[in-house]
């Protein structure tokens, strides 16, 4: 593995001012099918609106497999932000960098999924002095990581495995685990299909959210639950579904100690990114939707999650469009379809998201999310590979997104750059982390 490089203390770094791109403020709302486009449109500051009327019938296209070639980054090659931002190379180096958390104290948490580890790096925007070092290893695929208790002095550090949540003892400005981890949830749903589980907690610190995505695409051999759909429709949740996707394609809900499970919603495919949004504690997911419909369905999405609350999959989707897959099969669901916030171009792989919170970027930034787009397999026309801004008024998205990092493809067949995780560094600059080359961006004004 090539050894990782952190930029600031001396280390290089690469800069670059976003040059000649209009800011968003004077750029037109693409809609309809003019919002769907593909790679060569993505720019930074441009906004797009997707609503579900615009939506083609399944099969309007073929369903495409179009994976990316990830090859080195051309050292020319960085990142676009928009005028007035600039953006460095933080760290290099890194084996499969995923979801990125700020603590309190400053210091950027590294899930690196693949080995099993978590790295602490403290550096440029970060607590004082300087380091690089793994915090943990020996974890099961983990991905999302969150403080306990909320706060500047938290006691945990909890890691969301594929199949368990566990947590370390923690103290501000820990490099090092302090111990073994504690299993919080033995057994979470796992062993095929969706791995990532993403963690949060509410803010009053009673409950802890854990997303786990479906066992397949698109609910296939579901068949019958036991008793039948009537019994049990009666004695579970809202859309809840039942055999492999038990307990999946669903937000879980838990005590901080791992009791009292139950399902918080349902018919969310993939919750991969899951945060809390600033001010109101409402909860968010970043969302796959399914694949195999055509090149512009089913649309991911990032939005709202509501307690109780059905969004569709796998009978449904984006409100009462049913899968022509389950057609008829559950009519009793079809009124009852909670409609995402903010449709994203098809196929798109949203993955982490998170809130501004920060006060170095324009005034207008601040409440707004950033979700990071990992890019398409399933389309003819390539899409996804950016970083995106959901725009939000007095709290409430408006439904737009805008392009915001973009220039990880390289061509039709070749990308450098998978974004995954996004966070707020202590000094309000972004930080974006890539698991193509293994780096993480810096954005901050110019």
């Amino acid at each position: 593995m090539p050894k990782t490089n952190l930029a600031g203390a001396g280390l290089s770094v690469i800069l670059l001012a976003a040059i000649g791109i209009t800011g968003a403020a004077a750029e037109p709302v693409l809609k309809g099918t003019e919002a769907f486009g593909d790679w060569q449109r993505d720019r930074p500051g441009t906004v797009r609106l997707i609503t579900p009327q615009d939506l083609p019938k399944p099969g309007a296209t073929a369903s495409s497999s179009n994976s990316s070639r990830v090859v080195q980054r051309p050292a020319s090659v960085v990142p676009q932000v928009p005028a007035g931002f600039k953006i460095e190379l933080f760290a290099s180096g890194l084996s499969g960098p995923r979801i990125i958390r700020t603590a309190p104290n400053g210091d950027i948490i590294v899930v690196e999924t693949g080995p099993g580890r978590i790295r602490v790096l403290r550096g440029a925007g970060g607590a004082k002095g300087f380091a690089n070092e793994i915090y943990a290893t020996g974890l099961n695929r983990p991905f999302g990581v969150a403080f306990f208790p909320s706060g500047d002095n938290p006691q945990w550090l909890y890691v969301a495995n594929t199949d368990s949540v566990v947590r370390f003892a923690y103290s501000n400005g820990d490099l090092k685990a302090q111990g073994k981890p504690e299993t919080i949830v033995a057994n979470l749903p796992h062993g095929y299909g969706h791995s990532t589980r993403d963690i949060v907690f509410t803010p009053d610190n009673k409950r802890m959210l854990v997303s786990v995505g479906s066992a397949g695409n698109a609910g296939e051999g579901l068949g019958q639950p036991p008793g039948g759909i009537e019994a049990w429709s009666r004695d579970h949740a809202l859309g809840a579904a039942w055999g492999a996707e038990t307990d999946r394609a669903a937000v879980l809900a838990f005590d901080p100690d791992g009791k009292n499970q139950k399902l918080f919603a349902t018919g969310i495919r993939n919750c991969v990114g899951l945060a809390i949004q600033p001010g109101s504690g409402t909860p968010w997911c970043s969302t796959n939707e399914r694949d195999g419909r055509g090149d512009n369905l089913v649309p991911d999405y990032v939005t709202r999650i509501r307690e109780g609350a059905f969004y569709g999959w796998p009978w449904y989707y984006i409100g009462a469009n049913e899968d022509p897959a389950h057609a008829g099969e559950r009519p009793d669901l079809k009124d009852k379809v909670t409609v995402p916030d903010v449709l994203l171009q098809a196929h798109s792989a949203s993955l982490g998201l998170t809130f501004y919170t920060g006060s170095s970027f324009p005034a207008e930034y601040r409440g707004d999310a950033f979700a990071a787009e990992h890019g398409s397999w399933n389309r003819s026309k390539r899409t996804g590979y950016k970083v995106i801004r959901i725009r939000l008024r007095d709290g409430v998205p408006t439904g737009e997104y805008e392009d915001f990092v973009t220039g990880f493809v390289l061509g039709d067949n070749e990308v450098w750059g998978r974004p995954v995780g996004v966070t707020v560094a202590r000094d309000g600059a972004l930080l974006v982390s890539e698991d193509g080359n293994g780096t993480i961006w810096r954005v901050s004004r110019d």
